[in-house]
């Protein structure tokens, strides 16, 4: 004879088997995955954004410096206009 316990089997009536739960260490490994997976989205996020902030000033001088070349073209089309108008 055997010292063993017999398998438990967790039959129910109606014929199906009782779904067992993970080991404790599954569950925390699986909720430690889930946590990693959230904190590196929110720190892309976080890089998008401060990347996004760091182009704000490039942007408003590209477009103060467009905005000046601009007026300069119209200033000299006016200025050639009344020269060849005399």
């Amino acid at each position: 004879m055997s010292d063993r316990e017999p398998p438990e089997l967790d039959l129910l009536p109606d014929g199906s088997y009782r779904t067992r739960r993970p080991p404790v260490a599954a569950r925390i490994f699986a909720w430690a995955i889930v946590v990693a997976v959230v904190a590196a989205a929110l720190a892309v996020a976080a890089l998008a954004l401060w990347f996004a902030l760091i182009l704000i000033p490039i942007v408003l001088v590209a477009g103060l410096i467009a905005w000046l070349a601009f007026r300069y073209q119209v200033w000299r089309a006016a200025g050639r206009r009344s020269a060849w108008r005399e």
